[in-house]
């Protein structure tokens, strides 16, 4: 039977040997992934097709998930956790609460000894037609993608001869699929946008250790210092981030089966509540560190215009969840929104979740039993969010991104976090949590007396000031 080592081999048929070792080609992996995502699927209409991926998915974009059919040459350990046809996702809300769109059905395929665990994927859209994998010895590792029709029609052909003799079931339904998309054809355009898109992640991602070249959109006073910090930062938590979200793929697809224990099924929810909560905070941690290699005078940013946000609608919709947050820590919430208030200018995605961090980290610095008071008023031309407690005695704080209720002191580490001496653990300094809310078109105030204030300026009439519709004087 054909081995997966075959369709490496197929795919890396005159490339040149590598010259990386390990860690930086599953940089390269983790960037060309992110990259095959967000800058080539994502936003393509139609989005039809198929992936077929080994050890584990590869894909973690929902929307790509949930769009294209999926085959998984998965190791026998995993055989209970990715049952054959099933999503490997459920349908269910996103760790910041949104609703994930249901997922198409995956394929689980038996991996043999000798299919080794390096990683391959193959995807195969009427626009899109790339595989890629890692390869080579140590010291010789690199990454290959190859857009070749040819070389990805070869591959298919050793796909088929092998799941004829493997699941012969399986090989008809291949078929089929590949049937209804169109011919594999190659697009050299598609490989003009994806090579220098990754190579712009790739230097963002990690420092050169040999040339000192400026990183892209730093700030003209920035020392190179500061800025290979801040690169090495955003490395560090790519590389957390992409590990923890294979971690809760895995999870949320053992949690669709009905034989579970009742307390196994409420470990995996509370593992699968953390994985969420730490990739929100590597991802808040991740855009503050963009933000601070930005011009200052940049406007909104990194992240993009400002909207017409319906806040009062954001903290009603996402009410329950934040309380059930809430309440693993013995807390309770209690939401006032003034009425009829108008919406507010901001990014309304990015929004929900920089919000649900920051109540997050707000409750954890609170002892059991307490009350979150989350209000929501006019305050001139202004919307003003209030977060405070009732806690007469708060608890020593919890790690996390965005610092405690009752500031402390806390040493700067770098441009980006703070050293918190009261629990030992780094966060996002008072700096970046205030410019990433500056860059969210609001101003973040933390008092001393255990509250948190954002203003928002509302998007009416009544508000003048600079295009981006921000009040006079608005920082």
């Amino acid at each position: 039977m054909i081995s997966l080592n075959a369709l490496r081999q197929c795919l890396s048929q005159g490339v040149p040997p590598g010259r990386s070792d390990d860690d930086s080609v599953r940089r390269q992996w983790w960037a060309a992934l992110a990259t095959l995502q967000d800058d080539l699927l994502l936003g393509q209409e139609p989005l039809e097709g198929l992936w077929l991926a080994a050890p584990l998915p590869a894909l973690y974009e929902p929307e790509v998930l949930s769009r294209l059919q999926g085959w998984i040459w998965a190791p026998a350990e995993l055989e209970d956790l990715l049952p054959s046809r099933s999503p490997l996702l459920p349908a269910t809300a996103s760790g910041s609460g949104a609703a994930a769109p249901a997922l198409a059905a995956v394929e689980r395929l038996a991996l043999q000894p000798a299919d080794g665990l390096e990683p391959l994927l193959v995807v195969i859209t009427p626009r899109v037609q790339v595989g890629l994998c890692l390869d080579g010895p140590p010291q010789g590792r690199r990454l290959v993608v190859r857009f070749d029709a040819d070389v990805l029609s070869r591959l298919l052909a050793l796909v088929h001869q092998r799941l004829e003799v493997q699941q012969p079931a399986a090989a008809d339904r291949l078929r089929a699929q590949l049937t209804r998309l169109e011919a594999l054809h190659s697009d050299s355009n598609t490989a003009l946008r994806f090579w220098p898109r990754l190579a712009e992640r790739l230097s963002a991602m990690a420092p050169s250790l040999t040339l000192q070249p400026l990183v892209h959109g730093q700030r003209p006073e920035m020392p190179q210092a500061v800025s290979s910090e801040l690169a090495l930062l955003e490395a560090l938590t790519h590389e957390v981030r992409t590990p923890l979200a294979t971690i809760r793929t895995l999870i949320r697809s053992l949690l669709r089966r009905s034989d579970l224990a009742t307390v196994v099924r409420e470990r995996l929810e509370q593992i699968d509540s953390e994985c969420s909560e730490q990739i929100d905070r590597f991802g808040l941690i991740f855009l503050a560190t963009e933000l601070q290699r930005q011009p200052t005078d940049t406007g909104t940013g990194a992240l993009g215009g400002l909207a017409q946000t319906d806040l009062a609608a954001l903290l009603e919709r996402q009410q329950e969840l934040w309380q059930r947050q809430l309440q693993r820590r013995g807390l309770c919430l209690q939401l006032q929104i003034a009425p009829e208030l108008p919406p507010v200018l901001s990014d309304p995605v990015r929004l929900e979740t920089v919000l649900g961090g920051l109540i997050d980290r707000f409750g954890r610095s609170l002892p059991a039993g307490s009350q979150v008071s989350l209000t929501l008023q006019p305050a001139g031309p202004r919307i003003k969010l209030q977060l405070s407690s009732e806690a007469a005695a708060p608890a020593a704080p919890a790690s996390g991104a965005w610092g405690t209720a009752k500031p402390l002191h806390k040493p700067l580490v770098g441009p980006v976090l703070s050293w918190n001496p009261a629990t030992g653990s780094l966060q996002l300094s008072r700096q970046a949590t205030q410019r990433l809310f500056q860059h969210l078109g609001s101003r973040f105030t933390e008092r001393s007396d255990n509250g948190l204030t954002v203003f928002f300026p509302a998007a009416t009439g009544s508000v003048s000031g600079d295009p981006q519709g921000r009040p006079d004087g608005f920082c």
